[in-house]
Parts: C-alpha cells; sequence; structure tokens
C-alpha cells in the first residue's frame, strides 16, 4: 500500500462531500451563526458576514423547495402509523413553503422585487412556516424512536444480551435510533432558531442564544451529510 493511499482516500471523500450543494449550505449556516453569535446585533464585521452569508445561502436554495414537494407525494413505508404520516406530510409541505417564499425574500433584496413591506411579511411567513415544520418533524422523530424502542424491547426478550448485539436486525435499529435522536436534537434547537428569528421571546431567545443554537444544529447538519466510509477490503 502507498503511503498517500490514505491521504488520497480521505480528500476523495472531502470533495465528494463538498460537491454535494447542501454540504455547502450548512456550512455556510454554520458561518452565518456563528457570526451571529460574535456580533450579538450588533453591528460590526462579524454581522456583515452574518448578513452577506445569509444572503448568499439563499442562493444555494433555489428550486430547492421542489424537493420538499417530492416528499410530499411519495409514498410513506407500509405500518407508519396515520398521525405520523399526516405529520410527516405536513413538515414537508410546509418546508416546501417556506423555501418558496424564501426565494421571493432573495428577490427582494436582490432589487428585482421593489415591494419591501410586502417581502418583510412574506418573510414573516415563511419563518413561520419553517417553525412549524420543525415541531411537526420534532413530533414525527419523538413518535418514530417510540416505535423503535419498542421493537428493540421486543427483540431483547427474544434474544439474550450476548446474541443481541450480534443481530443484525438489532444493530440496524440501533443505528436507526441513534440518527433519529440526533435528527429530534437537531429539529428541537432549529424551533429554537425560528424563534429566535421571529423575536418570539426576545428577552429570552436574544441574537446570541440564537446564533450559538444555530450553530450547533448547523454542526449536526454537517455531521449528517459526510459521506460513509469505504468498508476495508479482505483478502
Amino acid at each position: 500500500m502507498s503511503t498517500l493511499d490514505i491521504p488520497r482516500a480521505e480528500l476523495a471523500l472531502l470533495v465528494l462531500y463538498l460537491n454535494k450543494a447542501e454540504a455547502r449550505d450548512k456550512i455556510c449556516r454554520a458561518i452565518q451563526y456563528g457570526c451571529k453569535f460574535l456580533s450579538n446585533g450588533e453591528p460590526g464585521t462579524a454581522q456583515n458576514v452574518d448578513k452577506s452569508t445569509s444572503s448568499a445561502r439563499k442562493v444555494f436554495r433555489l428550486f430547492k423547495f421542489v424537493n420538499g414537494l417530492h416528499a410530499l407525494i411519495s409514498p410513506t413505508p407500509a405500518g407508519t402509523p396515520l398521525p405520523i404520516v399526516l405529520l410527516g406530510k405536513s413538515s414537508n409541505a410546509l418546508s416546501s413553503s417556506f423555501l418558496f417564499l424564501d426565494q421571493i425574500v432573495w428577490l427582494s433584496r436582490s432589487g428585482i422585487y421593489k415591494n419591501k413591506e410586502r417581502a418583510d411579511l412574506i418573510g414573516k411567513i415563511s419563518l413561520y412556516c419553517w417553525l412549524t415544520s420543525s415541531v411537526c418533524t420534532t413530533l414525527v422523530e419523538v413518535g418514530e424512536l417510540g416505535r423503535l424502542s419498542a421493537s428493540m424491547k421486543k427483540l431483547e426478550k427474544e434474544l439474550n444480551e450476548k446474541d443481541k448485539h450480534q443481530s443484525e436486525q438489532y444493530k440496524g435499529n440501533l443505528q436507526k435510533y441513534n440518527d433519529r435522536s440526533l435528527a429530534l436534537v437537531k429539529a428541537a434547537m432549529d424551533i429554537v432558531v425560528a424563534a429566535g428569528l421571529l423575536q418570539l421571546a426576545p428577552k429570552k431567545i436574544n441574537a446570541r442564544v440564537t446564533g450559538a443554537v444555530g450553530f450547533a444544529s448547523s454542526l449536526i447538519s454537517c455531521y449528517q451529510l459526510l459521506p460513509a466510509h469505504p468498508k476495508p477490503k479482505t483478502s
């Protein structure tokens, strides 16, 4: 094995990661909310970076609302309870609405759409869509975690302590549980961020809190988009 094989493989994964528009968007999101935390709403370099990065991210999200529409009309896995299905579809519809309305905000900031008052109203409506979408996602993840927990307990009764860690089904459910737990934390954080941007509780969720929670949420998103390392070949 060449000494450059491992660095070459790691760089290939990094290139694969950075080639994703979603990954670049989340990296910019981390920069945006990190600067919001540093500026604490005060004028200066950090606030300028926050605003410019926010505008740049809107370009990354052009026509991204189509993803939500596709998820909305896609079939759900068999056996999913109706309340979870309805909450999931509501989240998809609200997320798609947020991304669509956010494009009008970008048109206003670009000077194409001239009605600033209406653009500000649309921007506020879009944030409410994101807030309610995050609430729906949180409830979906709570419901799915409950289902996975029940499934894992059932498997534990069927398998002893040693065999359960060798069961592919149990390991698969455990991985899904961990992934959904992380998604739940992120969705809950996004609720706080949306409430901060809407200034629903300005004394408790100020610019610094919004920036800190948004930065942490962005790091989770960046982690979720990491490509899986290829399994080593066995001789």
